[in-house]
């Protein structure tokens, strides 16, 4: 079967998969615990994991928090600081987003906004992006406690331009949280270069790392002192005290080379990535004319993400037709039983929705295996 699914999640890298195994069996070690060997070099195995992280992002090394997934450093972040800043009484509990964003973030926010706070979610245009110029009249009529713009959109593609909104969230001194989970190693990211940015999520199963383990990106405010947020867990104050438990040292290993490979092959990827996209799209173009709509944009979009309605064709009989061949997607895996709410915010009808699938490709796809869309008539 052909496995084009590659936004809801990669096939581990055989040598993350090499990496971690040690980690699972002879070095059981907690990194909490002290001097014997067996958690010297699970410490040492953590630390190198996060310089491997921070160097892929272009952050420092204890600005990594490691947590379960871009699912929980989202939570983590924006109750953290909606939270730890807004709980006082006469505090700033305004808090702003986009209709668009990954369900872990549209479902906190709902979640925030049915305890006080007050929550505006922005809307989009036709690819599901936002405007440097509306975020900056809607951040000067509110003031917003925390920002989350998503850096690139997890169901059409389309990427935000973050580095124009991480310079005008800078400026105006205010919180700002991308979930990058998708741009991660196809998408150059920069931190040193984005200090707007103060916040950022990642997975490391979207990067050929295990599932179950991500990190939350939390910029200092100086050198040496750590910005503040309520921990969503309590405990024994592992990274930081922003997250304790006991840390998953064979999976954040993991993490770590997935991150150096993504750094590694960056240039190649996308590269290869842009090629598959033009060869399949072609292909769409001169078999299916007329049979098809695209709802990605052809610019500014993340390479090998596609997006497209197969025109009075149910998206649901397409795949499961197509099931035995090729794995595809409707839409976001993480809200797969309801119709796709970033479609429908960027203002495609209901009809347009059930007859959207996604592809999302990687670089060892070849082109002799995406023949088989010659077939669909």
């Amino acid at each position: 079967m052909l496995y084009l699914d590659n936004s809801a999640t990669t096939k581990i890298h055989p040598e993350v998969l090499e990496a971690m195994m040690p980690y699972l069996q002879e070095e059981y070690g907690n990194p909490s615990s002290k001097f014997y060997s067996l958690a010297e070099n699970a410490k040492k195995a953590v630390a190198k994991a996060r310089e491997q992280v921070a160097s892929l992002l272009g952050c420092d090394p204890d600005e990594v928090v490691f947590t379960s997934g871009a699912t929980e450093s989202n939570n983590m972040i924006i109750k953290g600081i909606a939270d730890y800043y807004g709980r006082e009484d006469g505090a700033n509990k305004r808090l702003m987003t986009t209709k668009v964003e990954h369900p872990s973030v549209i479902e906190t926010f709902n979640f925030l906004g049915e305890r006080g706070y007050e929550v505006s979610f922005l809307d989009v245009d036709q690819y599901a992006r936002v405007t440097v110029e509306q975020i900056k009249e809607a951040a000067a009529q509110t003031q917003p406690l925390l920002t989350s713009i998503m850096w690139g959109n997890n169901e059409i593609g389309s990427l935000n331009p973050i580095a124009e909104l991480s310079a005008l969230f800078e400026e105006n001194g205010l919180f700002f949280h991308t979930d990058a989970t998708q741009v991660i190693g196809k998408v150059p990211v920069d931190l040193k270069n984005l200090k707007g940015v103060r916040f950022l999520s990642m997975s490391g199963h979207k990067i050929g790392g295990p599932k179950g383990i991500g990190a939350a990106i939390i910029r200092k405010q100086s050198k040496e002192i750590y910005t503040r947020l309520t921990p969503l867990m309590h405990g024994g104050g592992q990274e930081n005290n922003y997250r304790s438990g006991t840390l998953a040292v064979h999976n954040i290993v993991g993490l770590g080379k997935a991150a150096e490979l993504a750094a590694a092959n960056l240039e190649q990827n996308v590269q290869r990535l842009t090629e598959l996209e033009q060869y399949l799209t072609d292909i769409f173009k001169t078999n299916l004319s007329g049979k098809i709509k695209f709802n990605s944009d052809e610019k500014d979009k993340i390479p090998g993400l596609i997006s497209l309605q197969f025109i009075g064709v149910n998206n649901e009989l397409l795949l499961k037709k197509l099931a035995d061949y090729v794995a595809l997607s409707s839409g976001s895996a993480c809200s797969s039983s309801k119709p796709s709410h970033v479609l429908s915010a960027a203002g495609r009808s209901l009809e347009e929705v059930r007859q959207t699938i996604r592809i999302s490709l990687e670089r060892e796809v070849s082109e002799k295996d995406l023949f088989i869309f010659k077939k669909i008539q």
